[in-house]
């Protein structure tokens, strides 16, 4: 899975997401050449649903079925 800027450019790379205890780990590469393993915590995913209206949950539930 990619991640890309504003102006389209490739700002991650995601490798991988898996559980890890109560957290899931997020691995990939930035912009190229930066590995990172990044922590994402309950609180903090509930937090970012909170950040989300209902009009964006439901462009991120279409996005599943669409392609590319």
């Amino acid at each position: 899975m990619k991640l890309y800027t504003s102006d389209n450019t490739d700002l991650m790379e995601v490798s991988r997401i898996y559980p890890d205890g109560r957290d899931l780990i997020v691995e990939g590469t930035i912009m190229g050449a930066m590995p990172v393993r990044a922590v994402l915590k309950p609180a903090e995913l509930r937090k970012a649903f909170g950040l989300m209206s209902p009009k964006t949950l439901g462009q991120i539930f279409m996005m599943l079925f669409r392609r590319s």
